[in-house]
């Protein structure tokens, strides 16, 4: 459930306030999942974006990860400007980035800028100092032969969640936010995430992959691993949408990526 910023401690809002000052005015976001808080605080100096979890939740690892990450990835995406752990409640603190969720509808100018953030995004090396997911730990139970996991392995730093919400178009520019699941492997994957959203925002799955190859890391996957990642994705998302029937998204994407399975296992 997303809370607002009363509902936090008084003196967790007082260790916000301790670094941005008087604090005029809050708003709720609405969208995103990964975050018990997420609002967009008014300061003095200007608006702060604040995101966190309880220090108990089991997903308060992800803070820390997105935190260390950011160094790596700014300002391509949102730069941290303060974190907080005070025993009850892990915030982080980034840059307010004044933009609207990227339209992946077929005709729409923003898929070149799209590209544009994946190709940037693929040419940063996972940092060797950093514990990250790797790409083919997270799909291992969708493969039907350990081997297939080499197809997927790189040092590449991945996204790997394509979906609108986490890609602002600000300034005529496409930044990519949300950086809890950074996660190591192959240049070509994060191209091949968005495929699947491609699909679902109303793409054929042969244009989709038009728009992939405008990456130059997908001419560097095999058809062996875009079959084998296709087929992952298609157990991965009808896993999610099994366990949540009543989310129209998450059964689109789905399908989404069903269609593209389906046309890979065609022979494209």
């Amino acid at each position: 459930m997303r809370l607002h910023w009363n509902d936090l401690p008084t003196a967790t809002r007082d260790a916000i306030t301790a670094r941005t000052g008087p604090i005029y005015a809050t708003r709720t976001a609405d969208k995103g999942l990964n975050s018990e808080i997420a609002a967009t605080l008014d300061t003095r100096t200007g608006r702060v974006f604040v995101k966190g979890l309880r220090c108990d939740h089991p997903r308060a690892w992800t803070q820390h990860r997105e935190a260390v990450i950011n160094p790596y990835v700014a300002p391509f995406a949102p730069r941290l400007l303060w974190r907080i752990d005070d025993g009850e409640w892990n915030l982080l603190g980034f840059e307010y980035l004044d933009g609207r969720p990227a339209d992946y509808s077929p005709s729409s100018p923003d898929l070149s800028l799209v590209a544009e953030a994946i190709i940037t995004l693929a040419s940063i090396s996972a940092p060797a100092d950093i514990e990250l997911k790797q790409i083919e730990q997270r799909l291992a139970d969708y493969l039907d032969d350990p081997e297939d996991a080499q197809l997927l392995r790189g040092d590449t730093l991945l996204h790997t969640d394509w979906t609108p919400d986490n890609v602002l178009i600000v300034d005529g520019a496409a930044r990519v936010v949300d950086w809890a699941w950074p996660t190591r492997g192959a240049a070509w994957i994060d191209a091949a995430c968005w495929v699947v959203w491609l699909i679902s925002a109303g793409h054929t799955p042969e244009a989709a992959e038009q728009w992939a190859a405008k990456t130059p890391a997908w001419a560097t996957a095999s058809a062996r691993a875009l079959d084998v990642f296709a087929t992952a994705q298609q157990r991965l998302w009808e896993g999610i949408a099994a366990d949540a029937p009543d989310v129209p998204w998450k059964r689109g994407l789905a399908d989404a990526a069903a269609s593209w399975s389906a046309y890979r296992r065609a022979g494209r």
